[in-house]
């Protein structure tokens, strides 16, 4: 059978009835664009090719577990599972993003280096931690971009390629995901201050 004539959604559904050659298919005709959106994120070959494995595997677990339901969208979902395995491994390395504001100051370094407290440092430890969990609250697209924009410093236009969005809906994104964490850094203001 030429499997080049197959669709994605035809060749998921020939491997989950145990026709297992076809993933070779799916690995080769998406391999290109799935590796280069994470080398574009990790800026490292090796550490871009073992996300990529990893991607695949769990692509190969759920497929197998019968846990995948994306109808007609295998290479958004691909892309989905190694985003997040990129920013699963930004997370434990403990890199935070760099966030800034409206006029370019770096959100997370607002407090001056200098010699700091005890108390200075917890208070720059759990600001810290407020942002990273302010961030996960933030619509998925959102949260996405400014990720790309901040832990992988990537272009609008790189953004936008790797989304398939215009650079107009990534700029927007981010736009929108910055004022979302400010009006929440508002709230736990208000709501500490009220404590």
């Amino acid at each position: 059978m030429k499997l080049q004539q197959y669709s994605d959604q035809d060749l998921v559904k020939l491997y989950l009835d145990g026709e297992e050659s076809v993933l070779e298919e799916l690995l080769r005709r998406h391999k290109s664009k799935i590796y280069t959106s994470i080398y574009l994120l990790v800026k490292d070959q090796y550490l871009a090719e073992d996300i990529f494995q990893d991607a695949f595997i769990k692509v190969i677990n759920t497929l197998r577990s019968g846990r995948y339901n994306e109808e007609g969208k295998f290479l958004p979902w691909v892309m989905r599972i190694a985003h997040n395995l990129v920013i699963d491994y930004f997370r434990k390395e403990k890199r935070a993003p760099i966030i800034t504001s409206a006029d370019g100051t770096d959100v997370l370094n607002l407090l001056q280096i200098h010699e700091e407290s005890a108390e200075e440092r917890m208070l720059r430890e759990q600001t810290h931690v407020d942002l990273r969990a302010m961030i996960h609250l933030l619509p998925e697209e959102q949260k996405e971009v400014l990720i790309m924009r901040h832990y992988a410093d990537l272009s609008f236009k790189d953004i936008a390629d790797l989304t398939d969005v215009s650079i107009n809906t990534a700029l927007g994104r981010m736009r929108y995901a910055l004022s979302n964490l400010r009006k929440m850094m508002k709230v736990k203001e208000v709501t500490t201050r009220n404590s």
